[in-house]
């Protein structure tokens, strides 16, 4: 094997390597973003599982421990994912121009809010054939979340104060239309400009570290 064919290997090794490493990062912040999505109902059934435990109406055993500490988890790995997402440094903002914007987050918060309350309510954790349930009924969600990109349906988002748009934009050097979801506190107008961080078509938020 002569040098050539040794660099050769050696640079497709890199990029492969490179490659899987972005495509495992990129898959951890969606799974991230889609626990964030569900933290109220993460907090509506801790605080279901800690009032039944207060009220000895649930013995204390490993099982409940387990499940409280399984919730908090969620709830901290949630929070990490908005905080990496609003603050990746490695994500481009765009200064752009909104020509239309139409406020939709009444469309998705309640639909999800109610599915929440059905979960708090109805699933009995302390019992392992429920958590079971509530685990595989959670990643089934979560493939279709991911799988579909609905990063825009965050119901912890709106409850922050974030209002949800879908918006039209121009990229102001480039003169080119283009469209997106974004998150954003405040109300958008017609003609604003702004420094937009566009994960994809579904999940963009305004990036307010940089100035007009």
């Amino acid at each position: 094997m002569n040098i050539t064919t040794k660099k050769y290997l050696k640079i497709i090794y890199s990029l492969s390597y490179n490659n899987a490493n972005y495509v495992h990062n990129k898959i951890m912040k969606d799974v991230l973003l889609f626990l964030s999505a569900f933290i109220p109902m993460y907090f509506l059934v801790l605080l279901k599982e800690l009032i039944e435990l207060i009220t000895q109406n649930y013995k204390i055993n490993f099982l409940n421990i387990l499940v409280i500490i399984f919730l908090i988890c969620l709830i901290s790995l949630g929070i990490i994912g908005i905080y990496l997402q609003i603050n990746n440094k490695e994500q481009k903002s765009l200064k752009v121009k909104i020509i239309f914007a139409e406020n939709i987050t009444d469309k998705h918060f309640l639909g999800y809010f109610s599915l929440f309350v059905l979960f708090a309510i109805t699933f009995d954790l302390s019992k392992i054939s429920m958590l079971l349930v509530f685990v595989f009924i959670m990643i089934m969600i979560g493939i279709v979340y991911v799988k579909n990109k609905l990063f825009y349906i965050n119901p912890f988002l709106n409850i922050l104060g974030y209002n949800f748009y879908n918006i039209k934009y121009l990229i102001e050097d480039e003169g080119k239309q283009k469209s997106t979801k974004i998150f954003y506190r405040g109300e958008l107008k017609i003609n604003d400009l702004f420094f937009v961080k566009v994960k994809d078509e579904n999940f963009s938020f305004i990036d307010n570290t940089k100035k007009i």
